[in-house]
Formats: C-alpha cells, structure tokens, sequence
C-alpha cells in the first residue's frame, strides 16, 4: 500500500469506529466499500478483519460477561448458522469475481438501507420464528464468508421481532464476535489473512477502538433516532458505491 492508501484507510477506520461505537453495526460495511474504490478486494477484506474483531469484544462486553450469554443463549439458532456457514463460504472468496461479490453485497445493502429510510417495517413471518431465525443465519454466514460482512441479515431480525435497544446492540456485538473469529481463522487458511496484510489489518485497530470509544459517548447521548437515519443515508451511499463497482467490472 501507498502512504496516501493507508492515511486514507485510517481515517475511514476511525469513522467507521465511530459509527458501530454508536449504533452498534455498519463497521465492516463502511470499511469495505469504501476501500473497495482505492484497493484490491482481497487486500480490503483483510483490512477490515483484526479491527472488527477487537471492537467487537468490547462491544459485546459492554455489559458484562454474563448479559454476553443470554444473549447467546437467546440467539443460538443464529449463531450456530454463522459458525457453520461463514468457514463454508470463506473458501470461495478467490474464486468468486470481484464483479458478484460486489453486486451481491451492495444491492441488499441498498435495498435494506432506503426500505428503512421510507419508514415502512420490516414484517417477517415470526410465528416461525426459529425457522425465521435460522434462515437468516445461513444467509449471513454466506456473505460474511466471502465479504467479511454478515451484519444485515441479523438487523432485519432484530427489528422484525423488536428487540430493546441496548440487547439489540449487545446481540450485534456477541454475533459479529464470534462470526469475526471464524472468519479471521478461515482467512488464515485461505491465505487473505498471510504476512503482508496481518500487520496492515493490525495497524487499523487503534483508530478502530478510538472511533468505537467516541461513538460510545455518541450512544449515550445523543437522538438515537436521528443518528441512525444519518446511519442509513450513508449506508445507502455505501451500497450504491459496491454497485457501481458490480456493474464496471
């Protein structure tokens, strides 16, 4: 990498740090798709990994250690679609063109970002909930396999049966923890994660962790509402740029 890619890379870190640190998601999404524009997709994929894993540990611990395992008590179905999928899906990501990993990405994020903007819920059958609740895993581990992002298909739930605000965020943290440390180890396998880019995901942690730690005070303070229709215009934004990336090759 360049100089100027990795002072860029930084700060894009640091303002995605910022935005899981408030609205407890997104981190993956911002980092991806916006070093989507200047780098390679494996080079990108692996930038995102070491400072996804580290802020979501204190994401997830955020509460304590034992609000951690009722939460993943509560949500095991999912959970366990992740651990299996994402492994599954993590030795395609060479083979996969750049072209449909984009495309099939950033499409949803777009969809599921202006869905929310309009106002209009998501309504998911829920008296399968269990079902529901699997499906949607088994979603999340294929995409975050290939992409390093398996954020979406778990929002969709958790707004779909309403989840309380501070579980919601707490959820987000333990799921994208363990979904982050199988992907990190089947990356190792892969060879995305190898000497070259370990010390390059490494050196975007610090600015992971200080994002996080001012979107914290974000979370505490300010409009929730607000920040996370700010949240989803810039998503919205992000997604477009992966679609752009699709349909140009």
């Amino acid at each position: 990498m360049e100089i100027w890619q990795i002072a860029v890379a930084l700060a894009v870190t640091l303002f995605a740090g910022f935005v899981k640190g408030a609205v407890g998601f997104a981190m993956p999404m911002i980092m991806l798709s916006s070093f989507a524009s200047f780098l390679p997709a494996e080079l990108a994929l692996a930038l995102l990994i070491l400072p996804t894993l580290v802020t979501n540990i204190l994401q997830a611990s955020r509460q304590g250690i034992g609000a951690a395992w009722g939460s993943i008590r509560s949500y095991r179905i999912f959970i366990a679609m992740i651990v299996l999928f994402i492994p599954i899906s993590a030795g395609f990501v060479q083979t996969v063109p750049q072209g449909v990993m984009y495309g099939l990405l950033g499409g949803p994020i777009v969809a599921f970002a202006l869905w929310q903007l309009s106002g209009k819920p998501l309504i998911l059958p829920m008296h399968h909930r269990r079902l529901t609740e699997g499906g949607l895993g088994v979603i999340g581990g294929l995409y975050g396999g290939i992409s390093g992002i398996w954020g979406p298909p778990l929002i969709v739930y958790l707004l779909s049966i309403e989840a309380p605000k501070q579980e919601a965020v707490r959820i987000q943290g333990v799921v994208f923890l363990i979904g982050a440390i199988i992907l990190a180890g089947a990356h190792l396998v892969s060879g995305v994660l190898n000497a070259q880019t370990i010390p390059l995901s490494a050196l975007m942690v610090a600015p992971a962790l200080l994002g996080q730690r001012l979107g914290f005070a974000a979370q505490d303070r300010l409009d929730p509402v607000m920040f996370r229709r700010l949240t989803l215009i810039l998503l919205a934004i992000a997604g477009a740029n992966l679609v752009r990336r699709a349909l140009m090759g």
